[in-house]
């Protein structure tokens, strides 16, 4: 889109197709049944997702009493954080549209996988409920950075967490204020998202890119930017306090 360079933070949309492209299960929930499937679905360039049956046909049975435009259904999707924070959860999707026989073909006997089309999708963030039109779902691109996110959070995490702290000097001092932990939580083409944890409760605060990421190789190198930017933010707020008062 063109005005990418003026956002601070993905859009809806944008968050809901990362979800889809890195999602590693769903829940499939009809009038009968509520279907845990890992690792049985795809999601194609427009979102539009073909899931593999696990459940001993239940759904290929529901599929054979369903009108044709096919069988009412919802696919969940629940975004979990690849570190270690006390709430993991860091939004739900839910897709609601129809389920039917990717090949077209109808019956109970009808082989193959399954075809679920969207009619719209409900993004739960910070609990806050966002509605979004299946033409917009299509439109979005997933994050550039949404395959490689929970490899760089992690490593992030683990082996830099002296960077974590250098990095929350760019923060209010009011955030930083009592809190207990520090993680990073987010990561995506505009910027860094860390979770300060406290006694009670928890808060997240973005850090946005000088510039938005084009790919994963550049991560590192923006987060550095940050880094320095923290560094020279800390170095002006000692030499202020050091300065003699007239």
């Amino acid at each position: 889109m063109s005005d990418t360079g003026l956002r601070t933070e993905p859009t809806p949309a944008e968050r809901a197709r990362s979800i889809l492209a890195t999602a590693g299960s769903l829940t499939v929930v009809t009038a009968d049944h509520r279907i845990e499937m890992i690792g049985m679905h795809a999601a194609d360039s427009s979102g539009r997702l073909t899931l593999t049956d696990p459940s001993a046909d239940h759904l290929h049975s529901e599929l054979a009493h369903a009108p044709a435009e096919g069988l009412q259904a919802e696919a969940e999707f629940t975004d979990i954080a690849p570190t270690p924070v006390r709430d993991r959860v860091r939004a739900r999707l839910t897709l609601s549209g129809r389920l039917g026989h990717a090949s077209g073909r109808t019956g109970a006997d009808a082989p193959g996988p399954l075809r679920f089309t969207t009619s719209h999708a409900v993004l739960t963030e910070a609990g806050e409920r966002t509605l979004i039109a299946a033409e917009a779902l299509a439109q979005a691109d997933p994050d550039p950075l949404a395959g490689d996110e929970a490899e760089l959070l992690g490593h992030l995490s683990t082996a830099h967490t002296d960077t974590v702290v250098k990095l929350s000097r760019l923060l209010s001092p009011r955030l930083l204020l009592g809190t207990t932990a520090i993680h990073p939580i987010g990561l995506d083409r505009y910027g860094l998202v860390l979770r300060l944890e406290y006694a009670r409760g928890h808060a997240d605060a973005r850090l946005p890119f000088a510039a938005p990421v084009r790919h994963s190789g550049q991560a590192a190198q923006h987060i550095r930017a940050l880094v320095a930017r923290a560094a020279h933010a800390h170095a002006c707020s000692l030499h202020n306090r050091q300065r003699p008062q007239l």
